[in-house]
């Protein structure tokens, strides 16, 4: 189902907003996207980074009357919400963890059931519409990200079975991955600088926007093009599910040459993303687990790395 039209809840994240008068201020000097680009009718990808550059989270975010929301797996919510609160207290912003007061749904091939609900959503990624309370957001493959209140729960969902049949989260999180759209997770908090997973291709860096924690790290890498590791899809046929975080292997070192970011099954057969050395996947010999576990075949990704590009931002 992967491949046609659907909707899915996605609970597997939640949400956090940052609200108040210097919402703006004091997020521009902790995240890497650049909150001068965000409006009524765009949105982007972002991450918070230790001052080494390391990513403590990464997210959607959306404008919003009074302040932000970043919708982030839900087990950073509360870490991230208690590491802002030390900054936030020295300005008019106030932290809260919203996950239980919205609702979003995901969908591929929803557009006319958007537009029933007053949703008119551009082609570009990371488009924003609203309608009332509603929220869509369009992402780079095309799908959309339906988010409303809580309260809206039910008759949302109804309407859109009424249109589409529901899918499992799984075939969502395959989309993300042929999309080559990777994510921090609990399991792999503070592994990945931003470049790691691609983040400045798909718009979540701006390399314009001056100063944020971990800024000096995350452009050194950009601007002097050292990084080692970086985002690859895969396939792995024959093997359980693997979890977030886990090892691949390679003979070219004989140890560890990247982690697991993101899983999900399709049909016999799993497809994952990874970040990985690059010297690693030039030899293409990778294992799940040691060096001698399961075999994994390195796929195509969906964009291309152009740095000159990612600079623009």
């Amino acid at each position: 189902m992967a491949d046609s039209a659907y909707f899915t809840l996605l609970d597997h994240e939640g949400l956090l907003a940052v609200r108040g008068a210097d919402a703006a201020k004091f997020l521009q000097g902790q995240v890497t996207c650049n909150l001068n680009y965000l409006s009524p009718t765009q949105s982007s990808l972002g991450a918070r980074c230790t001052p080494k550059g390391r990513m403590l989270s990464s997210f959607r975010i959306v404008a919003v009357e009074d302040g932000y929301l970043l919708a982030m797996d839900r087990e950073l919510i509360a870490s991230q919400q208690a590491d802002l609160q030390k900054y936030a207290v020295f300005s008019k912003s106030k932290l809260r963890d919203e996950s239980q007061d919205w609702v979003r749904f995901g969908l591929a091939g929803g557009d006319a059931v958007l537009s029933e609900l007053g949703l008119q959503l551009g082609d570009a990624s990371d488009s924003l519409s609203s309608a009332g309370q509603l929220l869509a957001v369009r992402l780079s493959d095309g799908r959309a990200e339906l988010w409303a209140p809580a309260a809206e729960a039910a008759r949302l969902q109804s309407h859109l079975a009424a249109h589409l049949p529901q899918a499992p989260l799984n075939d969502w999180l395959l989309a993300q991955i042929r999309a080559g759209i990777g994510q921090v997770l609990g399991a792999t908090r503070e592994l990945f600088i931003p470049q790691m997973i691609n983040l400045q291709a798909l718009g979540g860096v701006s390399f314009k926007k001056g100063c944020y924690t971990g800024q000096e790290i995350v452009a050194r890498m950009q601007y002097l093009g050292k990084l080692k590791r970086r985002l690859h899809r895969l396939r792995l046929i024959g093997a359980p599910l693997p979890a977030v975080g886990v090892e691949l292997f390679s003979p070219v070192h004989g140890s560890s040459v990247g982690e697991v970011v993101l899983a999900a099954q399709t049909g016999d057969a799993v497809e994952l993303l990874a970040v990985l050395q690059e010297d690693a996947v030039k030899d293409a010999r990778i294992h799940l687990g040691s060096n001698d576990g399961p075999t994994l075949t390195l796929l195509d990704l969906p964009y291309e790395l152009d740095a000159n590009k990612e600079i623009q931002r």
